[in-house]
Protein backbone atom coordinates (compact mmCIF):
# COMPACT_ATOMS: atom_id res chain seq x y z
CA UNK A 1 0.00 0.00 0.00
CA UNK A 2 1.45 3.32 -1.07
CA UNK A 3 1.72 6.11 1.49
CA UNK A 4 2.03 8.80 -1.17
CA UNK A 5 -0.48 11.57 -1.67
CA UNK A 6 -1.57 11.00 -5.26
CA UNK A 7 -3.49 13.40 -7.50
CA UNK A 8 -4.66 11.85 -10.77
CA UNK A 9 -6.05 14.11 -13.49
CA UNK A 10 -7.53 16.52 -10.94
CA UNK A 11 -9.58 19.30 -12.49
CA UNK A 12 -11.73 22.03 -10.95
CA UNK A 13 -13.88 24.42 -12.93
CA UNK A 14 -15.86 27.43 -11.74
CA UNK A 15 -18.37 28.18 -14.48
CA UNK A 16 -16.35 28.83 -17.63
CA UNK A 17 -13.08 29.15 -15.68
CA UNK A 18 -10.77 26.17 -15.21
CA UNK A 19 -8.84 26.87 -12.00
CA UNK A 20 -7.02 23.52 -11.89
CA UNK A 21 -6.58 21.63 -15.14
CA UNK A 22 -5.77 17.90 -15.25
CA UNK A 23 -3.13 17.95 -12.50
CA UNK A 24 -1.32 14.69 -11.76
CA UNK A 25 1.17 14.60 -8.87
CA UNK A 26 2.61 12.09 -6.43
CA UNK A 27 3.85 13.62 -3.15
CA UNK A 28 6.13 11.33 -1.18
CA UNK A 29 6.04 11.15 2.64
CA UNK A 30 8.30 13.71 4.32
CA UNK A 31 8.74 15.99 1.31
CA UNK A 32 8.76 19.78 1.67
CA UNK A 33 6.98 20.93 -1.49
CA UNK A 34 6.68 24.54 -2.59
CA UNK A 35 3.99 25.57 -5.07
CA UNK A 36 4.68 28.74 -7.06
CA UNK A 37 3.12 30.58 -9.98
CA UNK A 38 1.40 33.79 -10.98
CA UNK A 39 -1.75 34.99 -9.25
CA UNK A 40 -4.66 32.98 -10.63
CA UNK A 41 -2.45 30.04 -11.61
CA UNK A 42 -4.49 27.65 -9.43
CA UNK A 43 -2.19 27.31 -6.41
CA UNK A 44 -4.76 27.99 -3.69
CA UNK A 45 -7.44 25.92 -5.38
CA UNK A 46 -5.01 23.01 -5.60
CA UNK A 47 -4.44 23.00 -1.82
CA UNK A 48 -8.15 23.39 -1.14
CA UNK A 49 -8.85 20.41 -3.37
CA UNK A 50 -6.37 18.29 -1.40
CA UNK A 51 -7.96 19.32 1.91
CA UNK A 52 -11.45 18.83 0.38
CA UNK A 53 -12.52 22.40 1.09
CA UNK A 54 -13.33 22.30 -2.63
CA UNK A 55 -14.45 19.21 -4.51
CA UNK A 56 -12.85 18.31 -7.86
CA UNK A 57 -14.89 18.51 -11.03
CA UNK A 58 -12.94 15.54 -12.36
CA UNK A 59 -10.06 13.29 -11.34
CA UNK A 60 -9.19 11.67 -8.02
CA UNK A 61 -7.08 12.24 -4.90
CA UNK A 62 -5.86 9.36 -2.75
CA UNK A 63 -3.71 8.96 0.34
CA UNK A 64 -2.30 5.72 1.72
CA UNK A 65 -4.47 3.84 -0.73
CA UNK A 66 -7.72 5.51 0.39
CA UNK A 67 -9.83 7.57 -2.00
CA UNK A 68 -9.97 11.08 -0.51
CA UNK A 69 -12.44 12.41 -3.08
CA UNK A 70 -15.17 9.98 -1.96
CA UNK A 71 -14.97 10.74 1.78
CA UNK A 72 -18.07 12.04 3.54
CA UNK A 73 -19.22 12.86 7.06
CA UNK A 74 -17.00 11.57 9.85
CA UNK A 75 -14.41 10.20 7.42
CA UNK A 76 -14.10 13.61 5.73
CA UNK A 77 -13.68 15.34 9.09
CA UNK A 78 -10.96 12.84 9.95
CA UNK A 79 -9.20 13.63 6.67
CA UNK A 80 -9.25 17.36 7.38
CA UNK A 81 -7.68 16.58 10.75
CA UNK A 82 -4.99 14.44 9.08
CA UNK A 83 -4.44 17.06 6.37
CA UNK A 84 -4.04 20.26 8.41
CA UNK A 85 -4.52 23.59 6.63
CA UNK A 86 -2.82 26.90 7.48
CA UNK A 87 -4.26 30.03 5.88
CA UNK A 88 -2.83 33.43 5.04
CA UNK A 89 -5.52 35.06 7.24
CA UNK A 90 -4.40 33.05 10.35
CA UNK A 91 -8.00 31.92 11.20
CA UNK A 92 -7.62 32.56 14.93
CA UNK A 93 -10.22 33.84 17.42
CA UNK A 94 -8.79 37.23 18.41
CA UNK A 95 -10.64 37.46 21.77
CA UNK A 96 -9.34 34.07 22.96
CA UNK A 97 -5.89 33.54 24.42
CA UNK A 98 -3.15 31.86 22.44
CA UNK A 99 -3.33 28.55 24.33
CA UNK A 100 -7.07 28.18 23.74
CA UNK A 101 -6.64 28.97 20.05
CA UNK A 102 -4.08 26.18 19.78
CA UNK A 103 -6.35 23.78 21.69
CA UNK A 104 -9.12 24.42 19.17
CA UNK A 105 -7.02 22.23 16.88
CA UNK A 106 -8.03 19.30 19.14
CA UNK A 107 -11.81 19.77 18.74
CA UNK A 108 -12.01 17.15 15.98
CA UNK A 109 -11.24 14.58 18.68
CA UNK A 110 -14.15 15.72 20.88
CA UNK A 111 -17.85 15.06 20.90
CA UNK A 112 -20.43 17.79 20.37
CA UNK A 113 -20.98 18.71 24.02
CA UNK A 114 -17.28 18.66 24.86
CA UNK A 115 -16.54 20.86 21.84
CA UNK A 116 -19.24 23.37 22.76
CA UNK A 117 -17.93 23.58 26.33
CA UNK A 118 -14.30 23.84 25.13
CA UNK A 119 -13.22 21.17 27.63
CA UNK A 120 -9.69 19.93 27.14
CA UNK A 121 -7.66 17.33 29.02
CA UNK A 122 -4.40 18.00 30.84
CA UNK A 123 -2.68 15.89 28.19
CA UNK A 124 -4.05 18.12 25.44
CA UNK A 125 -2.96 21.25 27.30
CA UNK A 126 0.55 19.81 27.62
CA UNK A 127 0.50 19.00 23.90
CA UNK A 128 -0.47 22.61 23.11
CA UNK A 129 2.26 24.04 25.35
CA UNK A 130 4.80 21.78 23.67
CA UNK A 131 3.68 22.98 20.24
CA UNK A 132 3.98 26.61 21.34
CA UNK A 133 7.42 25.90 22.79
CA UNK A 134 8.62 24.54 19.45
CA UNK A 135 7.55 27.80 17.83
CA UNK A 136 8.96 30.08 20.56
CA UNK A 137 5.59 31.27 21.85
CA UNK A 138 5.22 29.92 25.39
CA UNK A 139 5.57 33.44 26.93
CA UNK A 140 2.51 34.51 24.88
CA UNK A 141 0.37 31.47 25.87
CA UNK A 142 -2.11 33.47 27.99
CA UNK A 143 -2.07 36.58 25.82
CA UNK A 144 -5.08 37.39 23.61
CA UNK A 145 -4.35 36.31 20.05
CA UNK A 146 -5.58 39.61 18.65
CA UNK A 147 -2.76 41.48 20.40
CA UNK A 148 0.01 39.51 18.68
CA UNK A 149 1.97 40.54 15.62
CA UNK A 150 1.14 38.94 12.28
CA UNK A 151 4.18 36.70 12.44
CA UNK A 152 3.30 35.52 15.93
CA UNK A 153 -0.30 34.84 14.90
CA UNK A 154 0.85 32.73 11.98
CA UNK A 155 3.08 30.68 14.28
CA UNK A 156 0.09 30.18 16.59
CA UNK A 157 -1.81 28.90 13.56
CA UNK A 158 1.02 26.43 12.89
CA UNK A 159 0.90 25.25 16.52
CA UNK A 160 -2.87 24.83 16.19
CA UNK A 161 -2.34 22.68 13.10
CA UNK A 162 0.43 20.73 14.83
CA UNK A 163 -1.78 19.57 17.73
CA UNK A 164 -4.10 17.98 15.20
CA UNK A 165 -1.27 15.45 14.83
CA UNK A 166 -1.63 15.58 11.05
CA UNK A 167 0.00 13.40 8.44
CA UNK A 168 0.22 16.27 5.95
CA UNK A 169 0.44 20.03 6.55
CA UNK A 170 -0.77 22.45 3.88
CA UNK A 171 -0.02 26.18 4.03
CA UNK A 172 -1.66 28.65 1.66
CA UNK A 173 0.54 31.75 1.27
CA UNK A 174 1.52 31.70 4.98
CA UNK A 175 4.07 34.52 4.67
CA UNK A 176 2.44 36.72 2.03
CA UNK A 177 1.58 39.53 4.48
CA UNK A 178 4.64 39.26 6.72
CA UNK A 179 7.86 41.27 6.86
CA UNK A 180 11.06 39.34 5.98
CA UNK A 181 12.07 38.68 9.61
CA UNK A 182 8.69 37.19 10.57
CA UNK A 183 8.49 35.31 7.27
CA UNK A 184 11.80 33.64 8.14
CA UNK A 185 10.51 32.60 11.59
CA UNK A 186 7.38 31.07 10.06
CA UNK A 187 9.28 29.21 7.34
CA UNK A 188 11.89 28.02 9.87
CA UNK A 189 9.04 26.66 12.00
CA UNK A 190 7.52 24.76 9.08
CA UNK A 191 10.91 23.39 8.05
CA UNK A 192 11.69 22.28 11.61
CA UNK A 193 8.41 20.36 11.79
CA UNK A 194 9.09 18.82 8.39
CA UNK A 195 12.61 17.74 9.35
CA UNK A 196 12.10 16.63 12.95
CA UNK A 197 8.69 14.96 12.54
CA UNK A 198 9.12 13.72 8.97
CA UNK A 199 5.84 15.48 8.22
CA UNK A 200 4.90 16.16 4.61
CA UNK A 201 4.57 19.93 4.07
CA UNK A 202 3.09 21.54 0.97
CA UNK A 203 3.16 25.34 0.87
CA UNK A 204 2.11 28.01 -1.62
CA UNK A 205 4.77 30.70 -1.86
CA UNK A 206 4.99 34.10 -3.49
CA UNK A 207 8.77 34.49 -3.35
CA UNK A 208 11.17 32.44 -5.44
CA UNK A 209 14.06 32.86 -3.02
CA UNK A 210 11.98 31.33 -0.23
CA UNK A 211 11.00 28.39 -2.40
CA UNK A 212 14.61 27.77 -3.38
CA UNK A 213 15.86 28.07 0.22
CA UNK A 214 13.36 25.78 1.96
CA UNK A 215 11.80 23.36 -0.50
CA UNK A 216 13.04 19.91 -1.49
CA UNK A 217 10.72 20.04 -4.47
CA UNK A 218 9.10 22.91 -6.33
CA UNK A 219 5.91 22.65 -8.36
CA UNK A 220 5.14 25.62 -10.60
CA UNK A 221 1.64 26.17 -11.94
CA UNK A 222 0.57 28.13 -14.95
CA UNK A 223 -3.03 28.47 -16.16
CA UNK A 224 -4.12 25.72 -13.81
CA UNK A 225 -1.58 23.18 -15.05
CA UNK A 226 1.71 21.91 -13.66
CA UNK A 227 4.31 23.72 -15.73
CA UNK A 228 7.41 22.64 -13.77
CA UNK A 229 8.09 19.94 -11.21
CA UNK A 230 11.63 19.53 -9.92
CA UNK A 231 14.30 20.52 -7.41
CA UNK A 232 15.34 24.05 -6.46
CA UNK A 233 18.53 23.58 -8.44
CA UNK A 234 16.52 22.77 -11.57
CA UNK A 235 14.49 25.97 -11.16
CA UNK A 236 16.83 28.11 -13.26
CA UNK A 237 16.22 31.72 -14.23
CA UNK A 238 15.28 30.57 -17.73
CA UNK A 239 12.64 28.24 -16.32
CA UNK A 240 11.32 31.04 -14.09
CA UNK A 241 10.95 33.32 -17.11
CA UNK A 242 8.95 30.58 -18.85
CA UNK A 243 6.74 30.13 -15.78
CA UNK A 244 5.90 33.80 -15.33
CA UNK A 245 6.66 35.26 -18.75
CA UNK A 246 8.73 38.43 -19.03
CA UNK A 247 5.78 40.71 -18.29
CA UNK A 248 4.50 38.38 -15.57
CA UNK A 249 7.91 38.18 -13.94
CA UNK A 250 8.13 41.97 -13.79
CA UNK A 251 4.65 42.10 -12.23
CA UNK A 252 5.66 39.33 -9.82
CA UNK A 253 8.78 41.16 -8.63
CA UNK A 254 6.85 44.42 -8.25
CA UNK A 255 4.11 42.67 -6.23
CA UNK A 256 6.64 41.01 -3.93
CA UNK A 257 8.43 44.32 -3.32
CA UNK A 258 5.11 46.07 -2.57
CA UNK A 259 3.99 43.29 -0.21
CA UNK A 260 7.25 43.34 1.72
CA UNK A 261 7.16 47.13 1.95
CA UNK A 262 3.62 47.05 3.35
CA UNK A 263 4.65 44.39 5.87
CA UNK A 264 7.61 46.43 7.09
CA UNK A 265 5.40 49.52 7.53
CA UNK A 266 2.78 47.45 9.40
CA UNK A 267 5.42 45.97 11.68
Amino acid sequence: MTENLILSGVTRTFGDTTAVDNVTLSIEPGQFVGVIGRSGAGKSTLLRLINRLVDPTAGSISFQGSEVTSLKGKALRAWRRDCAMIFQQFNLVDRLDVLTNVLIGRLAEHGFLSSMAMRFTDEERAMAIQALDRLGLVPQALQRSGTLSGGQQQRVAIAKALVQQPKIMLADEPIASLDPANATLVMDGLKQINTEDGLTVMVNLHTLDTARAYCDRIVAMRDGRVFFDGSARQLTDDVVREIYGLKGLAEFNEAVTSTQARAVVAA
